[in-house]
This record gives C-alpha cells, structure tokens and sequence, in this order.
C-alpha cells in the first residue's frame, strides 16, 4: 500500500467528490505524464490487511464522504486484494485503472460503483504496443458496459496529440461497445495547464471530433488547480 488520505476527486465527472484515495503500488504500464511516478515501484510502501486498511478508512472519514477511490501505479495488479475488502466491508467504491488487465477487472466489476478508466495514447511512452494496449482497453470497456457499471473514459491530451487518433478511438468505441449512451469520454489536457497556452483552440477541435460518436467532456485536472492531494 503506497498511501490512504482523504481529498477531493479532481478528474472525471466525480469532480469535486470528496473520496478516500486507496493508492496503491507498482504499475504494468511507464507513463510520461504520471503524477506519483513513486507509485510505480511495486516494493514502495507497506503490505497492510484488508482489516488494517477498514481502520485507515474509518479514522479519516468525514461529513462529507462519497466514495473510496482505488487507484494507483495500477490497482488492478491488486485485484485479489480489492474483491476481499469490498467483499468485507460495504463502501462505495471507485476503479481508477488503464483498463490494459481486463481478466482481473471481471474479478470485481461487480463490486464497483464507479470506473475510470484511462485509454492510452502513442505519445504518452506507456509501451510500444499501442495497438494491443487498445485492444485490451476496449475489451475492459465492453466488460463494464455488460456489468452496467458507471463509467467514464479518461484521455489526456497533449498539445500535440492528433485529432485524427482522438477521432478513431471515438469512432471504434462506438462501433464496438454498445450502450455507447451511457458512457462519457472525459478529454483530460495534460498538467500544468501553462502548456496550453498556445493550444486551447486544439481542445476544442479535439472535443469537436470525439462529440462526434460519444458524449464528451473537457476537465483539467481540477485538484492541481487547488493545490491539494
């Protein structure tokens, strides 16, 4: 376990939720843009029980609580782990995950109230195999849809991110998945914000292009904005 805190969500459309954050750590993917590269040492941390961690959450819970929010590196690697405590303990509870380990996502899409999942782009470095790595975002995406849990896709954009590539992806998630309606895109531009400054009309050609096929939403990384966790 890399760390348990108490924050509000900052992405997505549980923007502005206040959750408790169950990060984890070691990561199959190698982000440029990732924001805890700690996280992706999977000896960072502590090994705690599921019982160990019932207490972290119970002693920061606030007022105002909505949701625990899994998320990481990638907690989908801790699967086995996620299925005990929410089979444990009754909480709402949030995925975030780059949807590449759909095998261990069926262990426990039926538990999840909320999934972020995050579809990779060529430029972000996550591996040389961004065709496969689609691949198997999509087939995550198909499990969840099935299982009709609440879902969102995560994209972060980058000012040199192609709306063609952004077009495409759109395009095969509205051929491949159905109940298409009850799912958002949330195009996410890449921290800090200053590097938009010469490129804002971009989001807008890139939300143009994805409104196309799926509903679609263009978020900052909100938290970033507070200076909070």
């Amino acid at each position: 376990m890399n760390e348990v805190f108490s924050s509000f969500q900052g992405e997505g459309t549980l923007i502005g939720r206040r959750q408790i954050f169950v990060r984890f750590s070691g990561c199959n993917l190698d982000c440029s843009y990732c924001d805890t590269p700690e996280s992706r040492n999977p000896q960072y941390g502590e090994l705690i029980s599921t019982d160990e961690l019932y207490s972290k959450v119970n002693s920061i819970i606030t007022p105002d609580f909505h949701s625990i929010s899994f998320t990481g590196g990638e907690p989908l690697l801790h699967s086995n782990f996620i299925k005990k405590f929410l089979e444990e303990y009754e909480f709402k509870s949030m995925l975030e995950t780059n949807g590449t380990l759909p095998a261990e996502l069926n262990k426990i899409a039926h538990l999840l109230d909320y999934v972020s999942l995050d579809i990779k782009l060529p430029e972000h470095g996550a591996s040389n195999n961004y065709a496969d790595i689609l691949d198997l975002e999509l087939k995550s995406i198909k499990l969840l849809r099935d299982e009709e849990i609440n879902t969102y896709i995560k994209v972060v954009v980058m000012p040199q991110t192609e709306v063609e590539l952004i077009s495409s992806i759109a395009s095969r998630i509205a051929d491949e998945v159905e109940k298409t309606s009850e799912l958002v895109m949330v195009l996410q531009p890449v921290s800090p914000i200053t590097v938009w400054a010469d490129g804002t009309q971009k989001l807008f050609e890139l939300s143009e292009v994805a409104g196309k096929y799926i509903d679609v939403l263009t978020i900052p990384q909100v938290h970033k904005l507070l200076n909070v966790k």
